[in-house]
Parts: structure tokens; sequence; C-alpha cells
């Protein structure tokens, strides 16, 4: 497999990660290259992972994980969403509005979000197992292409988010809710 195809799949996983950083970003008050990169490890972290857990559990174990993989998704996305649109309705942030905490991130949300988001990504480490390809070489360039295109989405929501913080906040909500649902539609075709 060839570093462009893997590339290519990056991309393609990466793409529910965007858009959760983008979410992350969209609920910045003040946007820090420290909470930026911190985001952006944890997708990419996850990312990278992931595949390198289904080469690992193989094809031993593929229909109980694609079983209930896209469940699993939806219900943290769908929970994760629901909770911002709570929050912005019931007018709690889940951080203190001080200038010094105004950007504050809650480790178990980012792992919440990142498992999520990378769950196709098991998936993808399964069929690697299938291929032969060299794992740490996949897992590597996909995690770095998430990691990147997730640095990228947290800019790009805090920059539109800045003016329209609730209301952004609500988009966020509906969005991951969305990308739930999305996951959930195509496994059940």
């Amino acid at each position: 497999m060839g570093l462009a195809e893997i590339f290519l799949i990056g991309v393609g996983l990466s793409a529910d990660a965007f858009a959760a950083a983008v979410c992350k970003g969209l609920a910045m008050k003040r946007l820090s290259v420290k909470n930026m990169l911190l985001i952006a490890l944890f997708f990419g972290g996850f990312q990278a992972l992931m595949p390198t857990i289904g080469y690992f559990l193989g094809i031993r174990f593929e229909s109980l994980i694609v079983s209930v993989d896209h469940w699993i998704a939806f219900g943290l996305l769908s929970f994760i969403g629901g909770k911002m649109i709570s929050d912005v309705i019931f007018h709690k942030d889940g951080c203190d509005d001080t200038p010094d905490n105004s950007d504050c991130l809650r480790p178990s949300e980012l792992i919440c979000l990142a498992a999520a988001t990378s769950v196709d990504a098991l998936a993808v480490g399964i069929s690697f197992a299938f291929l032969g390809a060299d794992i740490l070489r996949c897992s590597a360039v996909i995690g770095l292409t998430t990691f990147v295109l997730s640095a990228i989405g947290v800019f790009a929501g805090y920059r539109f988010g800045g003016k329209f913080r609730r209301q952004a906040y609500i988009a966020g909500g509906i969005i991951l809710i969305l990308i739930g649902a999305k996951i959930l539609a195509e496994h059940l075709k």
C-alpha cells in the first residue's frame, strides 16, 4: 500500500474528527495554541491507535466489532452533542467564565469525542490485517493527517464562533448528533 493511498485513507477517516474539532473551536472564547494542539493530539492519537488495535484484533473478532461500532459512535456523539445543546439552553458552559479559565477542556469529553470519531479506524485496521499492510506506517500517517486536520479544524471553528458563540455551540452539538446519525445510517444500509 502506497503512501498516497494511506494518506487518502487518513483524510477520509479524519473527516469526523475534523468536524468535532471545529465544534471544539466554536466553543472557545480564546484560542490557545496549547489547547488547539491538545485537541489535535487526542484526535490524531486515537486515529493512530484504533487501526493498530483493529489490526491486532484481526479477522478473529471482525463480526463482533463491525456489528456494534456504529452504535457506539452514534451513542457517544449524540450524548456529547446533546450535552452541548443542553448546556447552552440552561446557560451552563461547564467551564468557569473567568478569563483565566475561558478555554477549559474536559479530558473525559475529549476521550469520548476522539473515541467516537475513530471507531471507523478500528474497522480499517482490521482490513489492514487482511492486506498485510505495514500497520506502524499506516497508523503513523493516519494519526499525523488527523492531527493536522484537527488543529486546522479548531482554528477554523474558533474564527467562526467568536461572534456567535451560543449559536455556534448549538450548531456544533447538532453537527455532532448528525455525524453520529450519519455513521449509524451508513452501517444500517
